[in-house]
């Protein structure tokens, strides 16, 4: 493989698009984004078995300063190809897949320019067929093409143009109605005061064109204009600044339910009126609870990070099963469709990060789909004269929660910090502490001060920490005892745990 095999990040391609002061060489060029998308041409005429020609390929974006030199080289490249390359213009990361689906549209494949919530300067292509979204080895395919592709010719046509964004909100609106089944219809959401923020991103269309026109009260929104310059916070639920400011504008403004989106809106987190944060465990035992009366003792799919207290919630509270899986959202999705496969019900596979797939809607890693699931939760709490924030209400909180990257020094860094990990788990059994039997990633200890999991990166020489106290200063102890599970290893950096 050359250099494009750099571009590859799991299942997406990301990369540097846009030049700036200090900043890192660009190496995603619309060029470069051309041949990708041929090769997304030649891999799909391979896979479906007939000629590019009979092929309509979709191409969206999101709200990044590069986006539109980017979609140029992306619908050259599809034409150069011999496809038919459709301009779907600002759009979704799930809307793209809908494309695909929807029998208005019927793409044969999509692609979505989006670098999710990295700075401004980044940006990358994510590639949907009916299936779904491809998986990492079909991105090393597509790079390897290519590599062996030349640069597309200048398109000398007009691409076909499609308002994608209106037919997928029609199908969220339509969601809503019938799930709220108010006895006005077509206004479910009339009295629910709902704050949306978009970051700037591509999510402020919830606003206009689902929210509004259901009836909600929409007063306290914000940055709902596309600006990829991002000038207010980064779109990101996971951010704390981002999260701040949500949750300032739901508590002034009286609101009901808080809700933001990434960028491309394929994650979100909301806020309760009194200010409560709805993410991270929260939002996954928040979407159990609204799922639980429907699939009764399923199984719910997260990633490793999760809580032992979100599992005793999911479990003790809820009756449902609790499988942590490795961090990814690919991971946790492809699992939780391989449970389904083998007949074990699984209506969700989400990320702690905010990323979530229902069955119900394709295994689609779909942030506003997840809102109005939880748009009508509220709206139904709403008229019954319930809280929403009751659904959680037996959700302990967390108390002292931290994160610590241990570099690994050496060349090999895989097989060094494999080699801690057996250590590691070798010294917390001798020590008594318990270790969790059926872990997917890495190691997971429970201690009478919390919990804690040593996992070894995919690409970077690291080994991240998370641990959670119990109570107030466990979490230093904790970092006291992982400190002392792994002395002795010249090859690890341990200071970041003092």
């Amino acid at each position: 493989m050359g250099s494009l095999s750099k571009l590859q990040n799991g299942s997406d391609v990301r990369g540097v698009a846009l030049e700036v002061e200090g900043g890192a060489p660009v190496n995603l060029t619309p060029e470069i984004a051309g041949r990708i998308a041929a090769a997304f041409v030649r891999w799909l005429a391979d896979k479906r078995g007939r000629g590019p020609g009979k092929l309509r390929i979709g191409v969206g974006h999101d709200s990044r300063l590069t986006a539109a030199a980017l979609k140029e080289g992306t619908i050259r490249g599809i034409a150069a190809a011999g496809a038919v390359p459709v301009d779907c213009s600002m759009a979704s990361t799930p809307a793209m897949f809908c494309a695909t689906v929807y029998h208005e549209t019927a793409f044969d494949g999509s692609v979505m320019l989006t670098a999710s919530h990295l700075p401004k300067e980044r940006n990358g292509m994510k590639f949907f067929i009916r299936e779904g979204g491809l998986d990492k080895p079909d991105i090393t395919a597509l790079l390897a093409l290519a590599e062996e592709t030349p640069a597309p010719a200048p398109f000398a046509g007009t691409p076909e143009r499609c308002g994608l964004l209106s037919i997928y909100a029609a199908a969220l609106r339509e969601k809503i109605k019938s799930g709220v089944n108010a006895l006005d219809y077509d206004r479910p959401l009339a009295g629910l005061h709902v704050v949306l923020d978009a970051g700037n991103g591509a999510g402020g269309f919830f606003a206009g064109q689902v929210l509004a026109p259901l009836g909600a009260e929409l007063s306290g929104s914000q940055f709902l204009e596309p600006d990829g310059n991002f000038p207010n916070h980064i779109p990101n639920p996971e951010n704390k600044a981002a999260m701040d400011s949500i949750r300032a504008a739901t508590v002034q403004n009286h609101a009901d339910l808080g809700i933001i989106f990434d960028t491309d809106v394929d994650r979100m987190s909301a806020v309760l009126p009194d200010g409560g944060e709805v993410n991270r465990d929260a939002i996954i035992a928040m979407m159990a609870a609204i799922l639980a009366p429907e699939y009764p003792g399923s199984t719910i799919v997260t990633d490793s990070v999760t809580s032992d207290r979100l599992t005793r919630f999911l479990e003790g509270t809820l009756g449902l099963h609790h499988h942590r899986f490795k961090r990814g959202y690919k991971n946790v999705i492809n699992e939780s469709i391989r449970l389904n496969n083998a007949g074990i019900p699984s209506p969700l596979a989400i990320e702690t990060s905010g990323h979530g797939a229902l069955s119900e809607n394709y295994f689609l890693d779909d942030g506003a789909y997840l809102a109005v699931r939880l748009l009508i939760a509220a709206a139904r709490a709403k008229r019954e004269g319930r809280a929403l924030g009751a659904l959680i209400e037996r959700l302990p909180p967390a108390c002292e929660e931290a994160e610590r990257r241990i570099p690994i020094e050496g060349e090999d860094f895989a097989a060094t910090g494999k080699r801690v990990l057996a250590a590691f788990e070798e010294r917390a059994r001798a020590r008594g502490y318990a270790v969790a039997p059926n872990s997917y990633e890495g190691v997971r200890l429970t201690l009478p001060e919390g919990w804690m999991l040593l996992r070894l990166s995919l690409h970077d020489p690291l080994l991240p920490l998370n641990v959670e106290g119990n109570a107030p200063g466990d979490c230093a102890k904790l970092l006291t005892a992982a400190r002392g599970l792994l002395e002795g290893f010249p090859e690890l950096n341990l200071s970041v745990l003092r």
